[in-house]
């Protein structure tokens, strides 16, 4: 994409993407955590449960790449976000 180390880094852009998906397209925290594979630990301690969340991690992807394609279909404008789309 043409930014340098300097100006952009890799936790940036998750922190970018974790930020949207939570209050711009209104989807509960533990389902990105489990998206992005953080370390999620239950009462039991329990981390990384990849199997878990995920119709709802699918209807969250599907509403990042709606996203996305609604930020290329319109450069430069702002792009609504809908948080119906969690249900």
């Amino acid at each position: 994409m043409g930014y340098d180390k300097a100006t952009v880094t890799t936790h940036g852009w998750r922190v970018t993407v974790c930020t949207i998906l939570d209050e711009g397209l209104g989807f509960p925290m533990h389902v990105i955590e489990h998206q992005l594979d953080h370390a999620v630990k239950d009462a039991n301690g329990r981390a990384h449960n990849r199997t878990s969340h995920l119709p709802q991690r699918r209807r969250m992807m599907q509403a990042w790449a709606d996203y996305l394609d609604a930020l290329r279909a319109a450069p430069g404008e702002v792009v609504a976000t809908d948080k119906a789309r969690t249900t």
